[in-house]
């Protein structure tokens, strides 16, 4: 069994991108069933940080409302303070709560 301090640094290292990134935003955001998720964005893609995992997704250019980032498994859209996570059949919309 390992020692709580090293199962806390791998638990804060998997809520960070790696520093080659270079991430130009960092937002926390309240949503159902999901609680505080962290998403890392600049303008080619962004990073959702959730429950230890992380999704990254590439920026997607279409004529709709909202900044959108895709992958193979989910679609993030942002709309000023509100961020919304697709992943067929779900949709779960979060709240932004500070800038980190």
């Amino acid at each position: 069994m390992a020692p709580v301090p090293l199962l806390l640094a791998l638990s804060l290292m998997a809520q960070s991108s790696p520093w080659w990134e270079q991430y130009d935003s960092r937002d926390i955001y309240v949503c159902p069933r999901l609680g505080r998720v962290v998403l890392e964005r600049n303008d080619a893609q962004a990073s959702l940080l959730a429950s230890g995992y992380r999704s990254t997704g590439f920026r997607h250019d279409r004529q709709l409302n909202g900044i959108r980032y895709r992958n193979e498994r989910m679609t993030l859209i942002l709309r000023g303070d509100l961020l919304t996570i697709e992943q067929t059949p779900d949709r779960i919309d979060c709240t932004r709560t500070e800038q980190a």
